[in-house]
């Protein structure tokens, strides 16, 4: 028995020193493949990315990003704590459409790293969802997390990252998206298999004008230009 737990823990120990070193490496690299990704090809919805570096996104798809999913990104240490109690307290269920417990860094490590999953198996996902949440924070920064959610997240069915959005929905380059684009493209991220961003679904077309709004709001925060320039 002994033998057996001294395996089972140096097991854990090998793969959580895996797990660093490519958390690590893909500071650099961006994933070869992910779980989410793998599902899509397996679903039948194809896989269609193409990454791109930081310099070939617009800054329209960065702010958009930011005003969409996460406007306190520059601030958080990879977790809006006041934002997740929220969503736990059933008081709160009719809160403002538009905010989400979520943070661009969890999404990332989710996206990454992890799976998607319901039921079960999204609360089975929670523990190292804070691990490497935590890890890009500490090893990544802001940059390269935007930069690689914006480049592993779905966008539509089998179309993963910005720069295929992109070329899928305005048939140009990301680093040329206009304002009105990348929100719409941002629009779609909660369920990007329901919520279509061409033909423009009606939750779309509202989210993108208020993600609007909101990027003219928060455009001159000083924290936020220096993250998305």
């Amino acid at each position: 028995m002994k033998k057996i737990i001294r395996k089972f823990f140096k097991t854990i120990l090998v793969l959580l020193l895996i797990s660093i070193a490519y958390t690590i490496v893909c500071r650099w690299i961006m994933p070869p493949i992910t779980i989410t990704q793998l599902g899509s090809l397996f679903a039948g919805n194809g896989l269609r990315r193409d990454y791109v570096s930081w310099d070939e996104i617009s800054s329209n798809a960065k702010l958009a990003a930011i005003a969409g999913e996460d406007q306190l990104f520059p601030e958080h240490g990879g977790f809006d704590w006041s934002a997740i109690e929220k969503s736990l307290d059933t008081r709160h269920k009719n809160r403002i459409r538009g905010a989400a417990a979520s943070t661009i860094s969890q999404q990332t490590a989710k996206n990454v790293f992890l799976w998607q999953g319901e039921g079960i198996m999204k609360y089975v996902r929670k523990a190292p969802e804070f691990f490497y949440t935590k890890m890009i924070e500490w090893f990544w920064g802001k940059k390269r997390i935007l930069c690689v959610y914006l480049n592993t997240i779905e966008m539509g069915k089998g179309v993963y990252g910005i720069e295929a959005a992109s070329q899928k929905y305005f048939h140009h380059s990301a680093k040329y998206l206009t304002r009105k684009e990348a929100a719409m493209i941002i629009a779609c991220l909660p369920n990007p298999k329901v919520f279509t961003v061409l033909p423009e679904s009606r939750f779309v077309r509202w989210k993108s004008n208020w993600i609007l709004r909101q990027m003219n709001n928060i455009q001159s925060d000083t924290d936020i230009r220096k993250i998305i320039n």
